[in-house]
C-alpha cells in the first residue's frame, strides 16, 4: 500500500473521484479532505474520504500523499501553507490542467524534505462538483507526471504505482512539453466547441417558429458540443497560464480551416477526409 493518509485539497470531481478511485483499491488507506463546508459534507457522504479538516494545515499535517485538487490559482495561493506544513516524508502533487506556471512557483519551496510532483489526470466530464464524481474517471485514461520515468524517488515511483492501480496510465515529460500538447488535444478542442456554440447561437433565429437550424440538430453536433457545458470558472485560469501554446493551437486550426475552405471542391478534401479517418481510427485502437 504505497500511503497510509491521504490528504486531498479539493474534493470536486477530480479530488472526489481521486478519493473514490483509492477507497476502492485500497480500502485500509485514511482520508482526509479540505474545501468548502457543505462540499466536505457531500464527500465524506459519498464516501470520497473519510473526514473534513476546517484548513489546509490540518489536512496536509501526517498526510503521506497530499493530493491538490484545486483550480490552478488557488493551488499557486496555496502552496506555501502545503510546503510549511508537509511531512518530510510525503508526497505533494497536483491535477492542474497546465504545468509550468505551478511547477515554477512550487520551485524552492519544497526543501525540508517532502518532494513536490506535478501531476495532470487527462480525464474529467463537462459536468463539475462532488456530485459527478466517479471512481473509474481515471481507468483507461493518461495521467501526466512531470518528471523522468526512471525517477529515482521511491515516493515518485510509489505515486506513479498507484495510478496504475486505478487504471490510469502515467505518461512522463516536463512541465513545458506538457502545455504544449494539452494545449493541442485538449485546450484548443475546448475552445473550438465553444467558438461554434457561438455559431450556433448566432444562425439560430429565436423569432423564427422553426426554430432552425436548432431544431435539426442531431447526434453529431450534440458530440461536438459536449464540451461547450464546461464552466468558464474551470477555463480562466487554464487560458490566462498557458495563453501561448494555447493561441498557437488556436492559429493552427484557423490555417486548417482556411485550407479546407479553399477546398471544399477540389479532390484534395478527400485526402484530408482520409487522414482524419486515420487518426479517428487510431485514437479508437488506443481505447
Amino acid at each position: 500500500m504505497p500511503a497510509q493518509r491521504v490528504a486531498i485539497l479539493g474534493t470536486g470531481l477530480i479530488g472526489g473521484s481521486f478519493g473514490l478511485a483509492l477507497c476502492q483499491e485500497y480500502p485500509e488507506i485514511s482520508f482526509v479532505g479540505f474545501d468548502r463546508p457543505g462540499v466536505l459534507d457531500l464527500a465524506v457522504e459519498r464516501g470520497s474520504i473519510s473526514e473534513g479538516a476546517a484548513d489546509i494545515e490540518s489536512a496536509v499535517r501526517d498526510a503521506d500523499l497530499v493530493y491538490i485538487a484545486l483550480p490552478i490559482a488557488a493551488t499557486i495561493e496555496a502552496l506555501p501553507r502545503i510546503a510549511a506544513a508537509a511531512a518530510p516524508h510525503a508526497l505533494v502533487t497536483d491535477a492542474g490542467s497546465t504545468k509550468a506556471a505551478i511547477c515554477s512557483a512550487a520551485q524552492g519551496l519544497f526543501n525540508r524534505g517532502a518532494r513536490f510532483l506535478g501531476g495532470h489526470p487527462m480525464a474529467g466530464k463537462e459536468s463539475s462538483g462532488i456530485e459527478h464524481a466517479d471512481a473509474d474517471l481515471f481507468r483507461g485514461s493518461p495521467y501526466a507526471l512531470v518528471a523522468n520515468g526512471n525517477d529515482s524517488d521511491v515516493r515518485v515511483r510509489d505515486f506513479a504505482a498507484l495510478l496504475r492501480g486505478i487504471g490510469a496510465r502515467p505518461v512522463w515529460c516536463d512541465a513545458d512539453t506538457h502545455d504544449w500538447a494539452v494545449g493541442i488535444v485538449s485546450h484548443l478542442p475546448q475552445l473550438l466547441s465553444v467558438a461554434l456554440a457561438r455559431v450556433v447561437n448566432d444562425e439560430t433565429d429565436e423569432t423564427d417558429e422553426t426554430g432552425l437550424p436548432l431544431s435539426l440538430v442531431g447526434n453529431g453536433l450534440q458530440d461536438s458540443l459536449r464540451l461547450a457545458g464546461s464552466p468558464y470558472d474551470l477555463w480562466r485560469d487554464v487560458c490566462l497560464t498557458n495563453t501561448d501554446n494555447i493561441s498557437r493551437a488556436l492559429d493552427r486550426l484557423s490555417q486548417a480551416v482556411d485550407y479546407l475552405r479553399t477546398r471544399l471542391t477540389s479532390k484534395d478534401l478527400e485526402t484530408e477526409f482520409r487522414a482524419a479517418n486515420e487518426l479517428y481510427k487510431l485514437l479508437h485502437r488506443q481505447e
